[in-house]
């Protein structure tokens, strides 16, 4: 799970990269060339509770891979902004899973914005439009091809061929008018059409306003502003003050829980902005206890106890017989399997049983 952060100059991108990672990178390069790259672990209580109970040799939490890019060079006549990027950063934000777009919201006179006025809006839409531009020349060089080209071969390739062509075609529409792929309701197989191009329009986002001390408490008021005026599907907008963040990564818990109280935080910044990422992405976590490891997987919401099993190792897909599942909860509160089993609370689930989050798996197999 990849997620990539994007933003204009002086938006604040490789500050939230740190707070996320608790990483030194260098910040205050107003959009310099350096990819900035680091794995992050998902806060989840419920390993914490069940390691008390399993006594295991090691935690593992799920992670998520954050890519910190630099800001794509304006498009002009000519050339779009984006696809100049070296190829190495354009292939990374290419394959990732979804966006992380930071947006500018704070005022800094020793660090002026680049426009010279502070407007998120502003800023949302003129990236939105580097990525729609690169989104264009996508279709138009494909559509430009499949006209030369598309009309060969057997007719089951024509055939694919024209389907493939439809779909581009209203992509090419909905971009030219300024929508995003991903306001674009497609059935999976037109999905499945389009998913070798990477669409950077068609990725989730997760705006993150990135606001100063002194807006920390209208905070919810800035957000719902922004999200009334910035509506698309698969997005969420949300804030948090990234210096603020990284100060209180840098204090002892204490001190941490001290300062939070004085700005009138009740959470963790970081925290939510990983459980944002999670919920972007659709991701549900099952989880696998025993004396070896305590650890959350990450599936996507409605995966089967098949898809479960593969994600630990395909041989538990090839060879699966059943999946003995009891949700966390119960097994919190009867404190083993033993007594998960004993009161009922441990079943017996097929391939086809839609995992729930937090639902304990063991899965049999055959070799």
């Amino acid at each position: 799970m990849q997620i990539a952060i994007v933003g204009l100059a002086a938006a604040g991108k490789t500050t939230v990269f740190n707070t996320l990672t608790q990483g030194h990178a260098e910040v205050g390069g107003f959009g310099g060339l350096q990819l900035n790259v680091g794995v992050v672990k998902v806060p989840d209580p419920r390993l914490d509770r069940l390691a008390e109970i399993f006594h295991p040799k090691k935690i593992v939490p799920a992670d998520v891979t954050y890519v910190d890019l630099p800001a794509p060079p304006a498009s002009s006549e000519g050339r779009i902004g984006a696809e100049e990027l070296p190829a190495e950063h354009l292939a990374r934000l290419r394959d990732s899973d979804a966006l992380l777009h930071v947006v500018r919201a704070f005022e800094n006179p020793s660090m002026p914005h680049p426009e010279g006025t502070v407007d998120p809006l502003r800023d949302l839409e003129r990236l939105d439009l580097e990525f729609t531009m690169a989104d264009l020349a996508v279709t138009e060089r494909r559509l430009e091809r499949l006209r030369a080209t598309g009309r060969h071969g057997t007719p089951a390739e024509r055939e694919a061929n024209e389907r493939e062509e439809a779909v581009l075609r209203r992509l090419h529409e909905a971009l030219r008018a300024g929508s995003p792929i991903r306001d674009v309701p497609l059935e999976p197989d037109e999905e499945k059409a389009i998913r070798g191009f990477r669409f950077l329009t068609q990725k989730p986002v997760l705006a993150l306003l990135n606001i100063g001390e002194q807006d920390l408490p209208r905070a919810a008021e800035l957000v719902a502003t922004v999200a009334a005026r910035y509506e698309h599907e698969h997005t969420i907008v949300d804030a948090l003050s990234a210096r603020i963040e990284m100060e209180l990564g840098e204090l002892e818990p204490d001190e941490a829980a001290v300062f939070m109280e004085e700005l009138g935080l009740h959470e963790s910044g970081l925290d939510r902005v990983i459980a944002l990422s999670y919920q972007l992405l659709g991701l549900i976590s099952f989880l696998t206890a025993g004396p070896d490891e305590v650890r959350a997987w990450p599936i996507p919401r409605g995966a089967t106890a098949v898809d479960a099993a593969a994600a630990i190792h395909s041989d538990l897909a090839r060879g699966f017989i059943r999946a003995e599942v009891v949700a966390y909860e119960d097994l919190v509160a009867l404190g083993s399997m033993a007594e998960a089993r004993r009161h009922g609370k441990l079943r017996s689930e097929g391939k086809a049983y839609r995992v729930k989050d937090g639902d304990v798996l063991e899965i049999l197999f055959s070799r």
